[in-house]
């Protein structure tokens, strides 16, 4: 995936033609995805990426998910996870072609990164993954969307919301931040805000720790341009609005407020 994720990305960006590609999905196989979260299959729509589930990630999973993991051993393997989810994330923004001398005093054609990155993290859980860009993106600026959600329709309260965002974001990359992709209210609102302050849809990548297919497919409807990488499609959102299997509340667990 990264090799060709380059070639777009050196030609200007990825997602070219991926509305039509993605309702052409969601007319034909997303029902059955649905029901069975199959990340593999996720990866079919162009703009949903979804990691690998190697044996290392399945066991940070195995740890982040159980009931009875620690805080620390949770937040420690968290920020484990997310710092490969904002690697990958990396993947989607341009590069130029760079031709260095090794020491060798060979000539090896490369890349060097020449996107302009923000990191805007949605209020509070978005925050746990600032420390992740930080670490692999120097110097990085980092705004903030806080939208107060409906507890009980799971929707976004249009009522209250607070964006402290960059002066130059439209002329940067974004890599909207928020673990958890449920109904995909909040995400949508996020991304009208960002477009209201001038941000393209296509310079967007949402980066994400699990989803699940409902909010999957409300996100990729509303904005087919932008990318999304995740680390896992989880098949089901009950009731209260709670992911299945999921991990719980993440913010909650990850910041130490949690009941579970």
């Amino acid at each position: 995936m990264f090799r060709t994720v380059l070639k777009r990305a050196v030609l200007g960006g990825a997602g070219l033609g991926a509305g039509v590609v993605a309702g052409s999905f969601w007319a034909g196989t997303a029902s059955a995805l649905e029901k069975k979260g199959n990340n593999n299959e996720w990866n079919k729509i162009p703009t949903v990426h979804v990691l690998s589930m190697t044996a290392q990630m399945k066991a940070i999973h195995t740890i982040i998910r159980d009931k009875n993991t620690s805080r620390q051993d949770f937040v420690f393997f968290s920020d484990r996870l997310m710092r490969v989810l904002i690697e990958e994330a990396l993947s989607f923004v341009p590069f130029k072609r760079s031709e260095v001398v090794t020491p060798t005093n060979e000539k090896y054609d490369g890349l060097g990164f020449t996107a302009k990155i923000c990191g805007v993290s949605i209020m509070r859980a978005g925050e746990s993954m600032e420390a992740a860009l930080r670490t692999t993106c120097r110097d990085v600026r980092i705004g903030k969307i806080l939208i107060q959600r409906n507890e009980e329709t799971g929707k976004p309260d249009s009522k209250y919301s607070y964006a402290k965002l960059p002066a130059d974001i439209k002329d940067r990359w974004v890599f909207l931040l928020d673990p958890m992709l449920a109904t995909g209210g909040s995400a949508i609102k996020a991304v009208n805000i960002l477009k209201q302050h001038g941000v393209k849809e296509e310079r967007i990548v949402f980066v994400n720790v699990v989803c699940c297919p409902e909010g999957l497919k409300n996100f990729t409807t509303a904005f087919p341009k932008t990318q999304i990488v995740t680390s896992s499609v989880d098949p089901v959102l009950d009731e209260r609005h709670y992911i299945l299997p999921g991990l719980g509340d993440f913010g909650d667990r990850y910041f130490g407020t949690n009941n579970w």
